[in-house]
């Protein structure tokens, strides 16, 4: 059964799209953020001790990964709950990338455990039966198919199938048409259905596919630098985005961006030589002085 991105029923979707587009607000807006910055609210240690003790969606347990006797990942253990948005941060060669590929199986691990939802072991399986379980990638470099439409490349990724074939013959059930439309109006890119990705900027590329990502219904969404190149008012409109997307799935972000990771992020994961260094909120480990003097300190990687 189709799952309703944001909330929204599926089949309303192309109301939920005219509402968006004539100023009225959707349910979905309803609760966004006022602006990227009020992602930012303190959160108390009543929070924290709740999302500690609610179910895990991805727990990472004592991974490692090596390559040619290189630990690129040593022991890593980090839950990640439902409807969080948790950072991967630290220094270039820490191991976030790394961590990230092994959740969805492009790394192979050499020890520990990911499990997610509670009884799926990721590290033994393969990344298109990964996929298939609700785990999306989205890698630095957009990967949008220039040669056809934006509303064919967002018919493809929901019908899961990449072949010129389906570009011509796909059909798609009105449901999801309707799902794709809304999608589109969500990411802003609506009115360009019909244009193609090469007259799109960088970062309307990006919320292309991660609108593409985003048919699959994934419960968890990994993303990899998706604001490396971008403008301030495009990884602001960013920000909203992820904090709308949270309302429906997990997610997880590798950043250098340390403003980003502050106004979209509920936790960060800090790495450091393979391992974790610190985990917390952003205001909590950027008074890590560990941390500090070993990243932060010298301004992210930027």
């Amino acid at each position: 059964m189709m799952r309703p991105f944001g909330r929204v029923p599926a089949v309303a979707a192309p109301a939920a799209a005219v509402a968006a587009r004539t100023g009225a607000a959707t349910f979905a807006e309803a609760e966004e953020p006022a602006s990227s910055s009020s992602a930012v609210a303190v959160r108390g240690t009543t929070e924290l001790a709740r999302k500690q003790d609610a179910p895990a969606l991805l727990s990472i347990e004592d991974v490692s990964v090596v390559f040619d006797g290189f630990h690129a990942i040593s022991h890593v253990s980090t839950t990640v709950g439902e409807h969080d948005i948790r950072f991967f941060i630290g220094p270039n060669g820490a191991g976030k990338t790394t961590i990230l590929d092994a959740i969805c199986g492009k790394n192979r691990v050499a020890g520990g455990r990911i499990m997610f939802k509670g009884k799926y072991d990721l590290a033994k399986m393969k990344d298109y039966k990964i996929a298939n379980l609700g785990v999306s990638r989205k890698f630095q470099a957009p990967s949008v198919f220039c040669g056809i439409t934006i509303l064919e490349n967002m018919e493809l990724a929901a019908a899961n199938r990449h072949s010129l074939y389906s570009t011509t013959f796909l059909k798609l059930k009105k449901d999801t048409h309707d799902y794709i439309r809304y999608i589109l109006d969500f990411i802003g890119l609506y009115d360009k259905r019909f244009d193609y990705p090469t007259r799109l900027s960088h970062g309307e590329k990006q919320w292309l596919e991660i609108g593409m990502l985003l048919t699959q219904h994934p419960d968890l969404l990994l993303l990899d630098e998706p604001v490396a190149g971008m403008s301030r008012r495009e990884t602001e409109h960013t920000a909203e985005l992820l904090q709308r997307v949270k309302q429906e799935c997990s997610v997880i972000v590798v950043e250098h961006d340390m403003q980003f990771a502050k106004d979209v992020s509920d936790d960060v994961t800090v790495f450091h030589e393979g391992k974790v260094l610190a985990e917390g909120t952003m205001d909590e480990v950027s008074q890590n002085q560990t941390v500090i003097d070993v990243y932060l300190g010298r301004g992210g990687d930027q």
